[in-house]
């Protein structure tokens, strides 16, 4: 959710932040111990149903998410004047 947050709120689409914080970091800033790590992102997708049909017809989203090394997922959606901001992240501790 923070990810989604930051992109809508500074207005950039990218999995590094502005300040080159990339998803490793935010997820280690988040307290989750991670062995590995993946994230998806997407914009404008109104509903879960569009957004993961984006992801399941984009081969490097769809190996995120059908990835059995990944354990455990969080989802985080932020409106934004672009349309829904969608983040999803996958780790194994």
């Amino acid at each position: 959710q923070r990810h989604s947050a930051d992109m809508a709120s500074r207005d950039y689409f990218s999995h590094t932040s502005p300040d080159g914080t990339d998803p490793g970091d935010r997820i280690t800033a988040a307290g989750y111990r991670w062995s590995t790590y993946g994230e998806n992102i997407a914009k404008g997708q109104r509903t879960p149903a569009d957004v993961m049909k984006s992801w399941m017809d984009s081969p490097g989203h769809r190996a995120n998410i059908l990835n059995c090394s990944f354990k455990e997922m969080g989802i985080g959606k932020q409106d934004s004047g672009g349309g829904p901001v969608w983040t999803q992240k996958f780790g194994a501790r």
